[in-house]
């Protein structure tokens, strides 16, 4: 079975913007992800003990990976795809993470 094709979305998290790619019928899926992100983002920022867009975005990701895997419905198997998905979502977050400040560098 093919891989759905993966199509750009733009998404803003503490009003930047990034291009991510997947499939389409994701796409509203990781619309609600990035405005769950978005607004935890924004609480850890206006607490004002977190300084940086890179260190809000490890606080705000260890919180919710936190959170995810001491949910108590979770089995064994769940909680290992939940953290492969916090791994490639990690993953994707430093490759937009690297590609702003590229941009911002480049704009400079």
């Amino acid at each position: 079975m093919a891989k759905p094709k993966a199509t750009p979305i733009n998404i803003t998290i503490l009003g930047k913007e990034f291009q991510v790619a997947s499939p389409e019928s994701e796409h509203q899926k990781l619309l609600q992800a990035a405005s769950f992100l978005d607004k935890r983002m924004k609480e850890i920022r206006e607490a004002g003990k977190v300084l940086g867009l890179e260190r809000i975005a490890v606080m705000a990701a260890l919180n919710l990976s936190y959170e995810l895997i001491n949910t108590p419905a979770l089995d064994g198997d769940e909680a290992q795809d939940i953290e492969q998905r916090l791994n490639h979502m990690s993953q994707k977050i430093d490759q937009a993470l690297k590609h702003s400040e590229q941009i911002e560098l480049t704009n400079s």
